[in-house]
């Protein structure tokens, strides 16, 4: 077995919790490259790459607004880094293929909008639609429903952020 020597993807998550203390989910497109789409695992919270330069939680806010409208929003807290490596694609070309894994720093919020304002569907600063479905979900049960190899670091943001359900 070789040692894979490709970096892993600065990327932030959000688990937006709403006033009953659920959070924020999203359904996968299906056929999504390295981050493969299984029946029933297509669950997720929102998370996105970070740009150059920008700072974690001005990142957190734009990928939550890019992938689901919600801007309003407070600040609860934050992890340490996590990281998960992608499961082997045989895609060379797709945009994730230069990338091990994702290097990921999770945000707390506190949504203070109206469910009214969560559109997933809608393209955001010229980024496809990433979910074609949401919904609140217990924390506790969000790594349930993720891919495989995310579920650790979904029981991880459940075990740092449980305060806050």
């Amino acid at each position: 077995m070789s040692i894979d020597h490709r970096p892993y993807r600065p990327n932030v998550g959000i688990a937006l919790f709403n006033r009953d203390g659920h959070v924020l989910i999203g359904r996968r497109f299906k056929d999504d490259g390295p981050e493969i789409i299984l029946p029933g695992l297509e669950w997720q919270m929102p998370q996105g790459g970070v740009d150059p330069d920008e700072d974690f939680r001005v990142a957190a806010m734009r990928e939550l607004w890019e992938e689901t409208g919600v801007s309003h929003a407070d600040y609860l807290g934050e992890t340490d880094w996590m990281t998960y490596d992608f499961i082997p694609h045989d895609d060379p070309g797709h945009r994730f293929a230069q990338f091990r894994g994702q290097r990921q720093k999770w945000f707390a919020l506190r949504f203070t909008g109206d469910d009214a304002e969560v559109d997933p569907l809608t393209p955001r600063n010229g980024q496809p639609a990433e979910f074609d479905a949401w919904r609140w979900e217990r924390l506790d049960h969000v790594a349930d429903l993720v891919v495989p190899f995310r579920r650790e670091v979904y029981l991880a943001v459940a075990r740092e952020f449980a305060q806050f359900c």
